[in-house]
């Protein structure tokens, strides 16, 4: 296992699995806090699972905590009624992808001079993230790091070695070619799985091949050999016959199933597959995303927390970030999520790193970069990307022209 040095120093962010849901009386921000429960966005199913997690620190605080879930598919409405009422959530759990959207929206309150005074949300105790890009907007820090995530390569090795494939594939190339040989099985069996919803796909796909869709003026640039060269790979998957097209595709079940032995997903999905399908111990396995031409990169995500920005109760909602924070805390969310910690201590735990799948996940840390923080990603340049990928495999549009219409219609959208 690499040090935690190393997967320290290579974590270049901490983001956003979820953003979270709900409503309080939003005040001015003062000192004075205000009486009533913390409300707390959480981001998808999780809401039970968190409630039970800081079940001990209302206890101990005396403070309620009201979690209020919010479907995946409904952030973006919630943050545009919350931020136009001016009353929103005291704590917020924000996807990385969300970040500069939450930020420039006004949403999140400026926090360097809150947590100057707080040890325990200190730059050191996470992976280089307070203070950088994936915890500040425009200078300032605006979310503290939560849960890290990074994306791996799920093979079913049973159904790989049945298939004459004795080792999961290390470059792009090698997927395609174990991918058509794996949905040459039969109708309904497929080789690999691509979510038509996983915009960050193709651009990892272009970090493996040395380039970027940002240029060195932090302008979008779709117009590379690099971008070419991953828009190769990505039709070729579906020309090939390798991957389903069905946009209600569960990919948890078909891997289960073996109908697609092979996709890129976050460790919560190592925790599924072991709670859900058991018996199929010892015949999947993780390994680091497949190279092109320079590298294997892969994208890093994840959450982080921060607090809405006109709550009357910050400094009880810095209190509960400092506790969300702790190492304990972080290893207890992994043992129920799946998410990996942020915090460099809880990193560093003998018990986690015994676990052979996190050394997977380390060392695929260490070669892994956050998205772009382009103006509202998911709504914008990424659904814009997929809007043309999805054009070419699903509706056969003429691929140059997909292209030409991505390229132009990105045009001077930019990170600064």
């Amino acid at each position: 296992m690499k040090s935690i040095t190393r997967i320290a120093t290579a974590i270049t962010a901490v983001a956003a699995i979820g953003a979270l849901a709900g409503c309080t009386s939003g005040g001015s921000g003062g000192d004075a806090e205000a009486d009533g429960p913390l409300t707390v966005w959480i981001m998808g199913d999780s809401g039970t699972n968190f409630e039970q997690l800081v079940a001990p620190w209302s206890e101990e605080t005396g403070t309620e905590v009201e979690v209020v879930a919010v479907p995946w598919d409904g952030v973006d409405e919630r943050l545009t009624t919350a931020v136009a009422s001016g009353s929103g959530p005291d704590v917020l759990q924000i996807g990385l992808s969300k970040l500069r959207t939450f930020a420039d929206a006004g949403a999140l309150l400026a926090l360097d001079d809150h947590i100057a005074d707080r040890p325990a949300l200190a730059a050191e105790n996470f992976p280089d993230a307070i203070g950088g890009e994936a915890s500040a907007i425009g200078g300032e820090i605006v979310s503290i790091p939560w849960v890290g995530d990074t994306r791996v390569l799920f093979t079913r090795t049973d159904v790989l070695a049945e298939n004459g494939i004795d080792a999961p594939p290390t470059t792009w190339d090698e997927v395609r070619a174990d991918a058509k040989a794996l949905a040459a099985r039969g109708d309904g069996q497929f080789g690999y799985y691509i979510p038509q919803w996983d915009s960050p796909l193709p651009v990892v796909m272009t970090w493996s091949n040395g380039g970027d869709i940002i240029d060195a003026d932090g302008n979008v640039d779709f117009d590379t050999p690099e971008f070419e060269a991953a828009v190769d790979t990505y039709t070729g998957l579906y020309a090939d016959g390798s991957v389903p097209t069905n946009a209600d595709f569960d990919q948890a079940q078909g891997f289960i199933s073996g109908v697609a032995p092979m996709l890129i997903s976050g460790p919560y999905l190592a925790k599924s597959i072991a709670e859900s399908a058991p018996e199929l111990e010892g015949n999947w396995a993780v390994s680091p995303v497949p190279a092109g031409s320079d590298s294997a990169t892969s994208l890093f995500a994840g959450s982080n927390l921060g607090v809405w920005h006109n709550s009357d109760q910050v400094d009880q909602s810095l209190v509960l970030i400092e506790y969300l924070s702790e190492p304990e805390t972080q290893l207890e969310w992994f043992e129920v999520s799946g998410e990996l910690p942020t915090n460099v201590d809880a990193l560093a735990d003998e018990t986690l790193l015994a676990d052979p799948l996190v050394q997977v996940y380390a060392d695929q840390l260490a070669e892994s970069r956050i998205l772009p923080l382009v103006p509202n990603w998911d709504g914008g340049v990424g659904a814009d990307l997929l809007t043309a990928l999805n054009s070419i495999v699903l509706n056969g549009e003429d691929r140059d022209a997909a292209i030409q219409a991505l390229i132009t219609k990105t045009e001077g959208i930019s990170v600064n």
